[in-house]
């Protein structure tokens, strides 16, 4: 092989890696753009399976809110916004009788410690959002489909009520002596 042939086939060999590179890019960007619409249906999946569970829970919860806990006021997707922050409640309820307390509610199909922690948060900011209620004991509730045992603890830990499905039905579930915590 000569030299001229030799540089000749060096230089089709760096167009042929050029195309390969542009084509390898073009790859990646389109994966890209597709991973990005995958993680949209995704998440709009999650959204109507977190929509479901809610209505799900709705007409239990409320069951369980006005007549085991005496709440006259229970409202879902509870959502308020003040000082650019937001606050949303999947449930809450309250009364203004000589319980004068009120309950934060929030639903998940599968409880992982984040929705604790969640919980906590909301529990927190509540009284920043909702001034109005400042006077009332506020008690929080964790409506879930499925707890793994070794969270079951952490939610009586943290002073929160748990309900959970038994029988197709949810049902408000604390072991003897929980007192839940008043926040």
């Amino acid at each position: 092989m000569t030299d001229e042939e030799l540089k000749n086939l060096v230089a089709s060999l760096a167009i042929a890696q050029q195309e390969t590179d542009r084509q390898l890019k073009e790859t990646d960007r389109q994966l890209r753009v597709q991973l990005t619409e995958l993680k949209k249906q995704i998440g709009g999946l999650g959204e109507k399976f977190g929509s479901f569970t809610e209505g799900m829970a709705f007409p239990a919860m409320n069951k369980i809110l006005r007549q085991q806990l005496g709440m006259e006021a229970v409202t879902t997707r509870f959502r308020i916004k003040k000082d650019g922050d937001s606050l949303e409640l999947d449930v809450f309820a309250y009364a203004n009788t000589t319980r004068n307390e009120a309950y934060i509610i929030e639903v998940k199909s599968h409880l992982r410690a984040e929705g604790i922690e969640q919980l906590k948060k909301i529990m927190e900011k509540f009284r920043k959002f909702v001034p109005e209620h400042q006077d009332k004991k506020l008690f929080g509730i964790l409506a879930v489909v499925d707890i793994p045992d070794k969270l079951r603890h952490e939610v009586f830990d943290n002073g929160f009520y748990l309900a959970h499905i038994h029988d197709d039905q949810f049902i408000l579930d604390t072991p003897p002596g929980f007192v839940p915590k008043s926040w």
